[in-house]
């Protein structure tokens, strides 16, 4: 069980860092470590809400529901999302970097729950976007204004 849970952590941290690391390439602010930490983070706190479902299922007349985990760490990015947007004079700013540190906890949670396949798969579908179709709207709409 342990080594399994290090490898979680470990998976979570390297599908965060392939995403950071667009976002580094591209000079964002949020880079390798903003990604990681947020992919590490929520996998933790999945494998722990995880855990404690398992030790409390024993226990009875106590109700835990590990969703309601998932639920706070969903709404606490949020705020972390909420905190990189900016209004200026130019447009809005840091929308994309929310939108990104948002999925990237989602990839961590997949990690935590043992979505394996769905976090490598929804990690590449990322970084196709960002990086892909990042491409095209500079090339397509960047020129127009």
């Amino acid at each position: 069980m342990e080594i399994e849970t290090v490898c979680q952590l470990i998976l979570a941290i390297v599908l965060g860092a392939l995403i950071g690391l667009e976002r580094e390439y591209k000079g964002k602010g949020a880079g390798l470590q903003t990604y990681s930490l947020v992919a590490l983070g929520t996998c933790l706190f999945t494998i722990i809400s995880f855990e404690l479902f398992d030790f409390f299922a024993v226990k009875s007349g106590i109700s835990f529901d590990p969703s309601r985990i998932i639920q706070a760490v969903a709404v606490g990015i949020g705020f972390i999302g909420a905190g990189v947007i900016f209004r200026q004079s130019s447009g809005v700013v840091g929308l994309t970097t929310a939108a990104g540190l948002w999925t990237t906890a989602a990839i961590g949670v997949a990690v935590g729950v043992r979505f394996y396949f769905l976090a490598v798969v929804t990690t590449l579908a990322v970084i196709l976007i960002l990086a892909g179709l990042g491409l095209l709207e500079e090339k397509m709409f960047k020129e127009k204004k």
